[in-house]
């Protein structure tokens, strides 16, 4: 893709391409240490096999918007966000024991065959999966720094990486803190904006500003778009999690029942319920491992209740949101367009 015209598909070829090329070579390198590490080369390719390609997406606009052209070492910068994302899938997986992402086994599922004769094994997967997560992340710094942009360009952007993992970090560790407290759908918001709405849209964009040298004024408008598209990426999550289709998702659908996680559909279905609905809750929600029929229950007090129709709501009111701020950039028409279609990609998905 070289031309104005906006081409997912042929984007996310691109950046595929380069992110399977980078780690195929690295997970060699790593394997060449001991065979002993193959296993673990294995999953640092598995990680990053698919992905919609969003953050770089974003980031490669947010360097298009500012009017620069179409740059094979951007788009290589722009992938290196990637791996930033394939890094906390791996922790996040980690952290909430989920056993499928893309419909193959997480990495600490998988790796479980490495370990499985030695003491422990299961703990022991789990740290090799730990390892893995902080592998792709020193990955992604390395695939950022060496992209070919020149050093003035990486070093205007590079202070918002420290803000990135800042941000990541402690979203995750609110997530954690949160779990199992009172539900509270501002709490759960605020977990949304953290861990997952900055790094997926509004630090991509303000990279590739950076990159791009993006005066102020386009810097605050791409905060005014990508946090409330983010928090609706987030929520579209969270329902997907819940009601979407597992064939389609890839994920397992008991998950953040089972994990007690503070998602907003959870906050706002307690918020709704009357006492009656709350005792019904605890008994479901209160099993070790909630059961196919105990989920569809779940599902059966939210839709009484409406929460999911409230979560939708709430995705509509950040996507206008964000489309409002949008049409405030003294931008190339072809970057409004490019990125009003990723706003949907973005929000209205079902996987």
């Amino acid at each position: 893709m070289t031309s104005d015209q906006w081409e997912p598909a042929a984007f996310k070829t691109r950046v595929d391409e380069i992110l399977h090329r980078f780690v195929a070579e690295e997970a060699d390198r790593f394997a060449a240490i001991d065979p002993l590490l193959g296993p673990v080369a294995e999953q640092l390719e598995a990680v990053v096999a698919d992905g919609k390609r969003l953050r770089a997406a974003f980031c490669y606009w947010g360097w298009r918007a500012v009017g620069q052209p179409d740059n094979d070492a951007l788009v290589r910068a722009a992938a290196s966000l990637e791996l930033v994302h394939a890094a906390a899938v791996v922790h996040d997986d980690l952290i909430d024991d989920s056993p499928l992402r893309h419909g193959r086994p997480t990495a600490h599922i998988a790796l479980r065959g490495a370990v499985r004769r030695r003491p422990r094994a299961d703990a022991s997967a789990r740290s090799l999966a730990m390892l893995v997560g902080d592998l792709l992340m020193a990955l992604a710094g390395q695939l950022f720094a060496t992209s070919g942009l020149p050093a003035a360009y990486l070093a205007r952007a590079r202070p918002l990486w420290s803000v990135m993992a800042r941000e990541l970090i402690a979203g995750e560790c609110l997530e954690i803190l949160r779990t199992g407290a009172g539900p509270d759908t501002a709490a759960s918001l605020k977990v949304i904006r953290y861990k997952t709405a900055k790094y997926t849209v509004e630090q991509p964009l303000l990279i590739g500003g950076a990159l791009a040298g993006a005066g102020t004024r386009l810097r605050e408008g791409y905060s005014a778009y990508g946090l409330p598209l983010g928090e609706a990426f987030q929520l579209r999550d969270d329902l997907l999690g819940l009601f979407g289709d597992p064939e389609l998702t890839g994920k397992a659908g008991a998950d953040d029942v089972r994990g007690h996680r503070p998602t907003a559909l959870l906050a706002e279905t307690w918020r709704l319920a009357d006492d009656d609905e709350r005792e019904r809750l605890r008994a479901l929600m209160g099993r070790r491992n909630p059961g196919a029929a105990e989920l569809a229950a779940v599902r059966e007090v939210m839709r009484g209740l409406r929460a999911p129709a409230r979560i939708e709501d709430m995705i509509n009111a950040r996507v206008e949101e964000a489309l409002d701020a949008l049409s405030e950039f003294d931008v190339p028409t072809h970057a409004v367009a490019a990125l009003t279609a990723l706003t949907q990609s973005a929000a209205l998905r079902l996987s």
